[in-house]
């Protein structure tokens, strides 16, 4: 039957080609796709986690999300926050995404900042000298060979690179706080608050809850524990979109790939079931077929994803592609999934078919 199988994908090349692509696609779609976006939300949150805040305060309703968060909160809750027992440091940002380059910018009161976690820890160049001035990481700084001194566009306007530092602080991108202010136009308004406490974390949430009852404070922890694409809302209709793409995409080529061997092969079919085939006998050689096909698309499929990952990756450092283990069982499990519903009706229709008209079948 192996032989026979062989016999059967070799008789078609072109149409076993296209039934391995089709897999193939089914499966870099869902690997490259989850993998970027597991990537880019651990990235995030290894960052969020590298500020070294205790607390995350912001309006209420607000995305988790950071770049999502509106510069609608009084700066005038910095002192009131910092008078707070167990608060170390009170640190307003202001959020922006710049439209024109997708880049996250934090506007930032350097000194309260700096005070977070470790601080900024330079590179190269100095804090800002001047109000358009910009930090930026080392990562971003690699990938386009920027340099202290250059001058880089941001939110419509020129700034000078005062200083490189390590990643992790959150964005790659840092201007003082008053100038993102008076860019966006939201004069003594932020996007949130980052706290550092001296004490119990938990206590001190409580405090800040009793202050501001209806806005969003949240521990830490509790934010970097979502950052896992599996746990994340927003995500998960998007991860279901991809897989349900990719079922029907195989289910689909699969089906029209199998009922055209039946019809082809109707009387093949006949010689095995007059040289004594049962009909599981039949329905088992196309069933083992798909799932041949299911195999080799699922090794061209990963090996391309591995490919494209190790290209972009080289040629934007910036992204992050995390390939796991789950997600490629699971594009393990969706291809066989895929390739044996496709084959099941053309492999009922061909155990059903009858000995005397298939052999008499032209």
């Amino acid at each position: 039957m192996r032989e026979l199988i062989w016999a059967n994908l070799r008789a078609r090349p072109i149409r076993t080609s296209l039934s391995v692509t089709a897999v193939a696609l089914q499966v870099f779609l869902l690997l490259f796709l989850m993998g970027l976006t597991t990537g880019i939300v651990r990235e995030w949150g290894e960052r969020v986690g590298g500020i070294g805040a205790d607390l995350l305060i912001q309006p209420p309703n607000s995305s988790i999300f950071l770049a999502f968060s509106s510069a609608v909160l009084p700066q005038q809750l910095t002192p009131r926050l910092a008078q707070l027992p167990g608060v170390k440091v009170v640190s307003p940002v202001v959020a922006v995404v710049d439209t024109a380059s997708i880049h996250l910018i934090y506007g930032i009161d350097y000194v309260s900042y700096n005070r977070l976690g470790r601080g900024f820890l330079f590179h190269a160049g100095t804090a800002f000298q001047g109000p358009y001035d910009v930090i930026i990481d080392d990562i971003k700084a690699r990938s386009r060979n920027y340099k202290v001194g250059d001058t880089i566009k941001l939110l419509d306007a020129d700034f000078r690179i005062c200083g490189i530092v390590e990643h992790g602080r959150g964005a790659r991108y840092f201007i003082p706080l008053q100038t993102a202010q008076e860019l966006l136009g939201v004069e003594r308004r932020v996007s949130m608050f980052w706290l550092q406490s001296a004490g119990a974390v938990e206590t001190l949430r409580q405090q800040v809850v009793r202050l501001l009852p209806r806005h969003q404070v949240r521990l830490m922890d509790e934010y970097l524990s979502l950052m896992v694409s599996s746990n994340l809302p927003e995500v998960r209709p998007f991860t279901r979109a991809v897989i349900l793409v990719g079922l029907t995409i195989t289910f689909l080529v699969i089906l029209l790939s199998m009922y055209t061997v039946v019809l082809e092969r109707t009387r093949e079919i006949g010689i095995l079931k007059a040289l004594g085939c049962s009909r599981w006998d039949i329905a088992g050689l196309l069933l083992r077929e798909s799932v041949m096909i299911a195999f080799m698309g699922l090794i061209v499929g990963i090996a391309s994803t591995y490919i494209v990952k190790e290209v972009i990756t080289s040629m934007r450092p910036t992204l992050n592609v995390i390939i796991t283990l789950e997600w490629l069982l699971q594009a393990v499990a969706l291809a066989l999934v895929g390739c044996v519903l496709g084959s099941l009706y053309p492999a009922v229709r061909a155990a059903g078919a009858d000995v005397v008209t298939a052999l008499a079948y032209e």
